[in-house]
């Protein structure tokens, strides 16, 4: 089974919690057993699984990534100005794979699905949802 997830996103960099769509679309599956593969559509994107405490978690992460991949001082830079973007998206990742285990989502208590934003704000962001099943 596939889905796609589209969300908006509303800041320039940040980090929105998709794990409610992800365990509707494995829900909507019925897969027992098996992998969901996760995929930002996008060259200025990414995936990670990441804590939810609060808040302070992802704004930790875009703080880290703002001090290693400074904004403005990439040749890309001068393109389109998003040579950062793009530079975060591929030392973050596009894609994450999670084990479905007895139904669910094999994440540990702590651990969330986090769509990674690195130039926005956009309207129509998207994540597609690939759901293999061992059953």
């Amino acid at each position: 089974m596939q889905k796609t997830v589209h969300l908006a996103t509303h800041a320039r960099e940040e980090l929105v919690d998709i794990t409610a769509e992800v365990e509707a679309a494995l829900r909507d599956s019925g897969v027992h057993t098996g992998l969901v593969g996760l995929y930002a559509q996008g060259a200025t994107a990414a995936i990670m699984i990441q804590e939810n405490w609060d808040q302070s978690v992802q704004n930790d992460v875009v703080q880290l990534l703002r001090q290693l991949i400074p904004k403005g001082v990439w040749e890309h830079d001068r393109q389109d100005g998003n040579g950062d973007s793009r530079l975060k998206s591929g030392l973050v990742g596009p894609s994450e794979c999670i084990p479905i285990i007895d139904g669910r989502l094999g994440l540990s208590r702590w651990q969330n699905i986090f769509f990674c934003e690195f130039d926005g704000p956009r309207n129509d962001r998207r994540v597609v949802c690939t759901i293999l099943s061992d059953d």
